[in-house]
């Protein structure tokens, strides 16, 4: 088994999929990473997070996942490690309005990369996500 990082099609950054339950959280993120060079996937829960993740014949490609905590239907608490068994190579970046010090350590050792409380100014959110691209790492399985 060899590792490839993951190259952005043409001049994009990298894919973010962005989950999270309120639509003005959701454009404010979705504008900022856009502006920034990212293509961006959102997603209004964490039901549609997983449908994204696979939808067609082919895994959604992501370089990192944003997902908040409390949402309807899938909350994060079920979506994240969703994610984190699912696709383990691809960084989940917890973004709440509720930060709770005791879920916040136990999404980390569960392998959150970061946990970010709303409102997140641009600088870090973009700091964060060029981080967490660029450590984003496919595995990849070559025959021999």
């Amino acid at each position: 088994m060899a590792t490839d990082m993951h190259q952005a099609e043409g001049d994009k950054q990298g894919r973010v999929l962005v989950v999270d339950d309120d639509s003005e959280v959701r454009k404010v993120v979705c504008r900022h990473l856009a502006k920034a060079g990212y293509d961006v996937v959102e997603a209004e829960d964490g039901e549609k997070g997983i449908q994204a993740m696979k939808t067609g014949d082919n895994v959604l490609m992501v370089d990192t996942i944003i997902c908040d905590i409390h949402m309807p239907k899938i909350k994060g608490t079920e979506a994240i490690p969703y994610f984190r068994t699912q696709y383990p190579s691809v960084p989940v970046v917890v973004l709440t309005g509720f930060p709770e010090t005791d879920l916040a350590v136990s999404l980390m050792k569960q392998g959150v990369k970061d946990y970010l409380v709303k409102p997140v100014a641009k600088e870090k959110l973009l700091a964060v996500i060029k981080k967490t691209v660029s450590e984003h790492v496919l595995t990849v399985a070559h025959a021999t």
